[in-house]
């Protein structure tokens, strides 16, 4: 399933929301924007998926159940963030150059000790070292459903890229909704933002 939600072309945009590992087996329930059916019969084909539940929720989006039989590079990832007493902070997000970003708390010496026994063919790159104040999940807690589906389309547009390469009047157009609503939308979700990081 890591290759479908990193590199396949109908999958616009891929979090896993929360899973189980037991060792033999992962069990994760997975955000898709994309492609459904394109989604539904790529999974047929693949051998490790044992089994699967989609509920859609739209025309460009579901939630996608998946259990799958454990392959050694989910084992080199998942067992040692799954020891001790680390916490996987909800979502892991997969990303188009096929890396997958996600949030690891616990004690400092049972985070390095997990980085260290992660070997080939996982890489790992730590982007940043924190407080679980800065995860996507507590920010996320801070808007309501709205403003997240508001702010996530406009990064997914480009709105906030250097430089700019959508307007508030192209999220409005996927969004079905007035420009400025939007404005109204991104304003009171970047104010809440930035107090809640920096107040």
């Amino acid at each position: 399933m890591y290759g479908v939600m990193t590199e396949a072309s109908f999958v616009e945009r891929a979090t896993a929301v929360q899973w189980n590992y037991t060792g033999d087996a992962l069990g994760i329930l997975h955000y898709v924007v994309g492609d459904a059916d394109a989604l539904e019969r790529a999974m047929q084909e693949i051998p490790e998926v044992v089994g699967y539940d989609m509920e859609r929720i739209d025309e460009r989006s579901c939630y996608v159940y998946v259990r799958d039989a454990t392959t050694d590079s989910l084992q080199e990832m998942f067992s040692p963030i799954s020891s001790g007493g680390l916490i996987v902070v909800p979502p892991i997000e997969y990303e188009p150059d096929g890396t997958v970003v996600l949030s690891v708390f616990g004690p400092d010496d049972e985070v390095q000790d997990a980085i260290e026994a992660i070997s080939v063919p996982v890489e790992v790159t730590i982007e940043a070292v924190g407080s679980l104040a800065g995860t996507t999940a507590v920010i996320k807690g801070h808007l309501t459903d709205r403003q997240c589906e508001v702010v996530e389309t406009a990064v997914e547009l480009g709105y906030y890229d250097i430089p700019r390469s959508t307007s508030q009047e192209d999220i409005a157009a996927e969004l079905g909704c007035a420009p400025s609503t939007i404005a109204e939308h991104l304003r009171k979700a970047e104010a809440r933002i930035l107090r809640s990081q920096f107040s």
